[in-house]
């Protein structure tokens, strides 16, 4: 019987994968994805920022400030009153966001009287900082909101073009792009969610 020599060998068994292995490797791999789905879902909903154009939204928001559009909120919720908005009057794709606050909601009744709102002919219970309107504008007379229809106003009642103008007008819901989420500040305000 021949000997087999003990010394130096240049073949080496090959290592075969666990099946901890594959599964610590499948994991990771799933939560590099998952990553990545989180990380997609959270730029498309807050992902895009406009500019406040024009002084019409101070004390809250000024001119030059941007704003992060959270566009997933109004897909699964309607606007509500109070909220911060951001869209596109008439649908005009040639013309910047408009940023506005939500003050009539669809089916309402509203009308401008005395530099006061009045919905369904009840006062609207606002904050005592705004200035009266002097000027109504299309609501002076009152106006009956559509199904899909939004009326908004600029906290800076006396120098906003809003739903009180006819070039504007009520916002229908299709034209709403998001709800203005955080501002991102200028050199006076900083970082913070919009009120």
């Amino acid at each position: 019987m021949p000997r087999r020599n003990k010394g130096l060998s240049f073949y080496t068994k090959r290592k075969k994968l666990s099946a901890t292995a594959i599964r610590e490797i499948a994991s990771w791999v799933f939560l590099l994805i998952l990553a990545f789905l989180i990380a997609y879902v959270f730029v498309f909903s807050v992902g895009h920022k406009t500019s406040v154009i024009g002084d019409s939204m101070e004390p809250a928001l000024v001119n030059g400030e941007e704003v992060l559009i959270n566009r997933l909120v109004y897909s699964v919720s309607d606007p509500g009153r109070g909220d911060v908005i951001v869209f596109l009057p008439n649908g005009n794709q040639n013309t910047h966001y408009y940023v506005k606050r939500v003050i009539g909601l669809p089916g309402e009744y509203i009308q401008i009287e005395g530099g006061h709102v009045l919905i369904n002919g009840t006062l609207l219970e606002e904050d005592e900082t705004l200035d009266l309107m002097e000027d109504g504008g299309i609501a002076e007379n009152g106006l009956k909101l559509g199904e899909h229809e939004y009326f908004v106003l600029g906290d800076n009642r006396n120098n906003s073009e809003d739903s009180r103008s006819a070039n504007i007008g009520v916002v229908s819901e299709d034209n709403i792009i998001g709800e203005a989420w955080f501002h991102l500040g200028t050199s006076e305000h900083t970082l913070g969610l919009i009120e």
